[in-house]
């Protein structure tokens, strides 16, 4: 059975620098990991972290009203595709409506796109490159 928990920052940077830097000279340890609104989420599997996301509070001027950010979602190799992913993200959904937020917004992976549209988040703009990661699209889903 797969548990979703709020995690402190610290306990995701061995997930992120395994599945999203591994070989990639970008830091794992992200501005606003520490900030007070920022939350970050836990999957565990028999008490063994698998996957890992965070939620930033901060503005993209291409959206309206209150935001969060989705940074740093990673699901461990040999769980991804299983459903950690989505039970993160519906955790999440519950913690930012609370809060009164009506954005949630990420630069996701080209490789993540179709994860995020079976999730309702829409793409917005141009494909862009964020060097040395590659190709990625702003993605947004609003919460009602």
């Amino acid at each position: 059975m797969i548990q979703i928990k709020e995690i402190s920052a610290q306990e995701t940077f061995p997930v992120r620098l395994e599945v999203l830097r591994k070989n990639i000279a970008l830091p794992y340890e992200f501005n606003g990991d520490f900030n007070s609104e920022t939350f970050h989420l836990g999957a565990f599997k028999d008490d063994e972290l698998i996957a890992v996301s965070s939620y930033m509070k901060t503005g993209n001027s291409n959206f309206e009203g209150n935001q969060y950010q989705l940074r740093g979602m990673a699901t461990l190799t040999e769980y991804q595709g299983s459903g950690v992913g989505k039970l993160m993200l519906q955790q999440a959904f519950l913690i930012l409506k609370e809060r009164n937020t009506k954005v949630l917004w990420c630069n996701a992976r080209i490789a993540a796109v179709n994860f995020y549209l079976k999730q309702g988040f829409k793409t917005f703009g141009e494909k862009f490159d964020i060097l040395p990661v590659g190709a990625h699209y702003v993605m947004f889903k609003e919460l009602n």
